[in-house]
């Protein structure tokens, strides 16, 4: 076994990977970037090298810094964890030269599996189920065009690089193709440094199931069982399961034994998973197959009591698999939910800014997090914006599922918008309880589950709203020229004992106005409708009755926010005269403002020009996810403000624009 590795990633992956590590005795050393300067990775370590810049390209991307901070600390070994060099052929090619054991597999392996065009032609040849397709080498853009005419729309555009979702497009019909082509291109090119596609016919409701294979260098393989990971937005997976429902016995073997079949035709070595995509009629089809350890292994971890990690570092070290297939059985059921930093009513667009608060489920048998994220942490917009993981275990899947739900009202996160809220949504809608998936749910329920009918929105703004007072109250007595509360602020006197506030949430804004009865009693009065009011706040914990309704709520605030987490819903109430960050696109019929802290990556127009309504104007990029903002009328450029290569701010203005028909536009 090695005395000492170095895990070549960041985040919660490079945590996961040393407490398995440390839990054999291994020493580990961490790599970080100037932005990751204080992460809990590096804290956990037993040594960390600084091996460049923020931006991924000048450090984690860096093949030969981290190989060079391997050599420099006496590493035997390097773990890449999931992204950046993890499906690197090249730098498993490095660490070979330099007698440094690449703990994954051969490359070989990586090269045929990391290029989607060559692992098609792998398993075709392999004899392994494929979807009807576009696999060749000619990248002409006519020929891309040609091959999905012949395929019939819709079509899936697929990065042949790289994974995770980016460099996909789904295309409806031959009159989106080409635009979709150049963003995918794009995407793949920056996300992958290649930009070659391939084309496949895109299943209108198919589930996404993954298997989880294990290979090691005498022969052996096993399938520890499958994954479902249907739930899915912009191609990226949130909630994963095992086992998934609704499989056969004789389903989930031909499935597992096709994984086998498809990881021995590339002699693999490691941990790795074969993702196919099933139909309504039991039909599986190779989509790809990931050569690294995925985001979601703890779920297969849950349900068969084996460290996927330590599997890893076994083989490596040139040891056999531990069990063999007979001995593999599944116990139980385990979801696990991807804690993200992005506004679900923005598109899902990645959120920015420092975590204030963090309050996570406790930990027992049944539930785990795998996180790297602390209060005072930044979450910026360099690397992926997933902050954690909530996983957990049930006897079967309705209690699981009933975990992963309560575990959900436990999670509070404070400072940035997330999708928790989002998630728990998930977890209570019918069709997701009673399994019925398909990687189309999100976007099919999207209304549903964004909407919330069942959550009194007013009644989380008047917490909102008596916390703000409650924490102000001795200020507000202290009626003095040198009082805070007669500050410019968000906050306006009335009179000696009613103030009005204006609160926004989920893109509404509410008027409010807050009457002192008795020091602590209140009339609160939300958009006309009154509220009958009193509370006491220890802390950051309010107990309020509203209307002779007892509600227990945890509430953290800053300058721009309320962080309200309650048992009617967690909501981020924000003050309308704070520096919002959210999608205001259009907002007074002059300007386009940027969706998202990120960086402009391309610029289509220039002053004096002319649009129409649809008309990309410009790009941005952030966490890895590229947004294009469209013309909404038929117009004229007045102003541009931004270059490309720019990084700006949300909220901040992008151009000036005129409509057509204004006086401006003329």
């Amino acid at each position: 076994m090695f005395s000492k590795i170095l895990i070549a990633n960041r985040g919660e992956i490079a945590c996961r990977v040393m407490r398995t590590a440390h839990g054999l005795g291994i020493k580990t050393v961490a790599v970080y970037s100037d932005a990751d300067a204080k992460a809990q990775h590096v804290q956990m370590a037993d040594e960390a090298i600084w091996i460049g810049g923020s931006a991924p390209a000048e450090s984690y991307l860096d093949a030969q810094k981290v190989l060079q901070a391997a050599l420099r600390s006496g590493a035997e070994a390097v773990h890449p964890g999931y992204g950046f060099l993890s499906e690197n052929a090249a730098f498993a090619e490095l660490c070979a030269e330099y007698n440094i054991v690449f703990i994954g597999p051969p490359v070989s392996a990586i090269q045929v599996m990391g290029s989607k065009s060559a692992a098609k032609q792998a398993m075709q040849a392999a004899q392994v189920p494929m979807l009807p397709g576009y696999h060749e080498a000619d990248q002409n853009d006519q020929r891309l065009r040609q091959a999905a005419d012949t395929v019939g729309y819709p079509v899936l555009l697929k990065a042949v690089a790289g994974g995770g979702g980016k460099g996909m497009r789904q295309v409806e019909g031959a009159g989106e193709f080409a635009e979709a082509l150049a963003a995918a291109r794009r995407e793949a090119k920056a996300s992958f440094g290649d930009s070659d596609m391939l084309v496949e016919k895109f299943l209108l409701q198919p589930r996404h199931v993954e298997i989880q294979i294990f290979c090691d260098a005498e022969g052996n393989g096993v399938y520890l069982f499958e994954r479902d990971c249907s739930l899915q937005r912009r191609h990226q997976k949130v909630i994963e399961e095992a086992p998934a429902p609704g499989l056969t016995e004789d389903l989930r073997a031909r499935m597992g034994e096709a994984a086998l079949q498809a990881a021995q035709a590339v002699d693999y070595v490691g941990a790795g998973t074969v993702e196919f995509l099933l139909d309504e009629q039991g039909n599986f089809y190779f989509m790809e197959m990931n050569t690294r350890l995925q985001v979601e292994h703890p779920v297969t971890e849950m349900i068969t009591g084996q460290d996927l990690v330590e599997w890893q570092l076994r083989v490596a070290a040139g040891q056999c698999l531990p069990l063999a297939q007979e001995q593999l059985t599944i116990n139980g059921h385990s979801f696990e939910a991807r804690i993200y930093a992005e506004n679900p009513h923005n598109d899902f667009l990645p959120t920015s800014g420092q975590v204030t608060w963090i309050q996570e489920p406790l930990a027992t048998t049944h539930v785990r997090v795998d996180s790297a994220v602390t209060v005072g942490d930044q979450v910026g917009v360099f690397y992926d914006p997933m902050i954690a993981k909530l996983i957990v275990w049930g006897e079967d899947r309705d209690s699981a599922l009933r975990c992963l739900s309560r575990a959900l009202s436990e999670y509070y996160i404070a400072g940035l918008t997330t999708n928790v809220d989002f998630l728990r949504q998930i977890t209570q809608h019918s069709e997701f309880c009673n399994a019925q998936l398909s990687t189309q749910f999100i976007e099919q329920h999207r209304a549903s589950l964004l909407q919330s009918d069942d959550i009194d929105l007013a009644q989380l703004v008047v917490l909102a709203a008596l916390y703000d007072v409650l924490r102000k109250q001795p200020i507000v007595h202290a009626q003095t020229e040198t009082s805070p509360w007669l500050a410019q602020d968000q906050w306006r006197l009335n009179g000696l004992q009613r103030f009005t506030l204006d609160l926004l949430l989920e893109g509404r804004q509410y008027a409010t106005e807050i009457e002192f009865l008795t020091a602590q009693d209140f009339l609160i009065t939300v958009d006309g409708d009154e509220y009958r009011v009193s509370g006491e706040l220890t802390g950051n914990n309010l107990a309020a009755v509203v209307d002779d309704h007892l509600s227990n709520a945890v509430v953290i605030a800053d300058e721009k926010s309320i962080s309200v987490f309650a048992a009617q819903g967690n909501v981020q109430v924000q003050y309308v005269a704070a520096d919002l960050g959210v999608e205001q696109i259009f907002d007074d019929g002059n300007h386009y403002k940027a969706p998202m802290n990120g960086t402009v990556i391309d610029v289509f127009v220039s002053a004096g020009g002319s649009v129409v309504a649809g008309d990309t104007l410009i790009i941005m990029e952030a966490m890895k996810m590229e947004h294009a903002v469209t013309a909404l009328a038929d117009g004229t450029v007045s102003e541009v403000f931004v270059v490309k290569g720019e990084l700006v701010d949300g909220g901040a203005d992008l151009l000036a624009f005129a409509p057509a028909g204004s006086p401006d536009s003329a």
